[in-house]
């Protein structure tokens, strides 16, 4: 057995049960019609309601982590932890109506099964609710911390949500430069991911030199998971995404691989230049990508930053279970390709 798996199997259950009580509050309530929008899109009801349907809680099981790494009370950071998990699902029910997405995780997405202005609104209400989840660290913690803790989430929307602007704004452009692709996932990936490690940090009782060094290695970690997702994107099995692989070529998206296709200049790229990639088009424009190298290239982006944020582990000076499961968490964002 892996050493984070007791870990997540001890989270798990307390982590559901703080998401539930969130999505039960008194309010929302009083439009069941939105509360069932969002329990399905939890993965907990609905066909093909289950833990395959709500995905690995990867984000507030690293917090959790974190702050148990560094000595605090696991415990009381579920309610970060909930936070962190509901704003990353209204991403997702935005995402998938901007991405035209009709299916996560397997399933119809919210618009595909209510359209797109009931998902919006069910995504803003998701949005709400994870700021009312932070209410709750009243209870264990000092104000400043609190406020500390709110600042960040503050501030990391704005980041998530210019990221997003990017994404999207980008497909308009038939090309752009490395530097801004890294800028685009920083906002639109890493920031969530490096705030949840910061945040754990934080709520855990570490000091500024040991959070700093958890919200790096978070940033790290946020970078490859994308650069992994991108690779996913074009040359991973639908069946474990949940996603068709065709789309991120078709819709323009500039991920990775194609940014790095059109920097090598050569058959992708004068393809890719000419415009309207068809779906049946995609299986060959990546094995093009494969054979120009860029497969290769785009996996060794991804050691490269697993590298660097267990690096930043190494850094922190600690030595503990907790931490240890964090290594091997590091080491199966970047296999998630295997």
């Amino acid at each position: 057995m892996s050493s984070f798996a007791p870990f997540l199997s001890r989270y798990r259950p307390k982590l559901e049960a703080a998401l539930q009580t969130a999505l039960n509050h008194p309010v929302l309530n009083q439009y069941s019609g939105m509360v069932g929008m969002l329990r399905y899109h939890m993965g907990w009801e609905g066909e093909g309601a289950g833990e395959e349907a709500q995905g690995k809680r990867l984000r507030p099981m690293l917090l959790l982590l974190v702050a148990e790494a560094v000595g605090g009370d696991w415990e009381r950071a579920l309610s970060a932890a909930a936070a962190v998990e509901l704003l990353h699902n209204f991403s997702l029910i935005h995402d998938d109506i901007e991405d035209r997405s009709p299916l996560r995780r397997g399933r119809p997405t919210v618009w595909a099964k209510w359209g797109e202005a009931q998902a919006i609104n069910a995504g803003d209400a998701m949005f709400a609710t994870a700021f009312i989840a932070l209410e709750e660290l009243r209870n264990h913690f000092r104000s400043e911390v609190v406020f500390q803790v709110q600042s960040l989430f503050a501030e990391t929307c704005l980041r998530l949500t210019g990221g997003q602007h990017l994404d999207i704004a980008f497909e308009q452009d038939r090309e752009i430069p490395v530097d801004l692709y890294w800028r685009m996932i920083a906002g639109k990936t890493a920031a969530l991911i490096q705030t949840c490690a910061h945040i754990g940090a934080l709520i855990g009782g570490a000091d500024e030199a040991l959070q700093r060094a958890f919200s790096q290695y978070g940033y790290a970690l946020g970078l490859c998971f994308q650069v992994v997702d991108d690779w996913l994107g074009i040359w991973g099995s639908a069946a474990l995404t949940g996603k068709s692989t065709e789309s991120d070529l078709v819709s323009g998206k500039k991920t990775l691989p194609v940014v790095l296709g059109l920097a090598k200049n050569g058959r992708f790229a004068r393809r890719w230049r000419e415009g309207n990639i068809q779906p049946d088009e995609a299986p060959i424009l990546a094995q093009w990508l494969i054979e120009e190298g860029i497969q290769a290239q785009t996996l060794a982006e991804a050691d490269r930053l697993t590298r660097e944020a267990l690096e930043w582990l190494d850094r922190s000076g600690l030595s503990n279970e907790a931490l240890q499961a964090l290594r091997e968490l590091t080491h199966a964002m970047l296999n998630r390709q295997k």
